[in-house]
């Protein structure tokens, strides 16, 4: 619905535009210009009234409208330390994927993601990490999520969270895009996208699984570090 409805509001948009450009420029009319004014300007009284049919459509079952980017702040940061000395850091999308970030918050809180390995690494696709297991088939001992899918798209540095076959069975797993891949757009839920250290993403051990993967060695919340880190010595007087 949230494709169609941009996709309505764009015909209506380049209409509008279109019309415009034939009422600015009457030099260049042709004969017959008259009826062509006339269907561009019913095309768009028709694709305006469908964009906002889809757009009281969505007032009323209550979607909000997204953006591509939000500003980074320390509460919606998750750090990735990686063992080859790295580190990402992935700016979380909560107000678009609600219950997966919280679910990555709840993990990485809990240390869950502390010593696991990035199993799965696909040169020029993704890196996958996130399974006890090590090797695709694990999850944490929290229920399946729902999917939260969205028109984010699937860019160089998207997190998204992996699942099985069912829409709703992502869990813990998440991959990281090396290269854009749009096939995959909304069929994951996408929970953030890398802010800093994507060179350090693309230094992750390749292989399925790799020979001496990549480890994170430590990941937290930006936010709660700087609220647990010690306050600094007053100066002495």
């Amino acid at each position: 619905m949230r494709v169609t409805r941009l996709f309505g509001s764009g015909i209506a948009l380049a209409a509008a535009f279109g019309l415009m450009l034939a009422s600015a420029n009457p030099a260049q009319a042709q004969p017959g210009g008259g009826e062509d004014m006339l269907k561009k300007a019913e095309m768009a009284a028709r694709a305006q009234k469908d964009a906002d049919a889809l757009r009281e459509e969505a007032e009323k079952a209550g979607t909000k409208p997204l953006v591509a980017m939000v500003p980074a702040t320390p509460e919606n940061t998750w750090v990735l330390n990686l063992s080859d000395g790295s580190n990402v850091r992935v700016l979380l999308r909560p107000d678009v994927a609600p219950g997966h970030v919280e679910r990555i918050k709840t993990l990485t809180r809990e240390g869950f993601y502390n010593g696991l390995k990035f199993h799965r690494v696909i040169d020029g696709f993704m890196a996958q990490g996130g399974d006890p297991k090590g090797d695709g088939t694990g999850g944490s001992q929290l229920p399946d999520l729902k999917q939260e899918f969205s028109w984010l798209p699937h860019m160089r540095g998207t997190v998204s969270m992996a699942r099985a076959q069912s829409e709703d069975s992502a869990n813990s797993q998440f991959f990281i895009m090396l290269m854009p891949r749009m096939q995959l757009d909304n069929k994951y839920t996408v929970v953030g996208r890398v802010i800093d250290g994507m060179s350090g993403v693309d230094k992750i051990a390749k292989g399925e699984p790799p020979a001496e993967p990549t480890t994170i060695v430590r990941a937290y919340i930006e936010g709660d570090q700087q609220a647990t880190a010690p306050a600094s010595a007053a100066p002495a007087s």
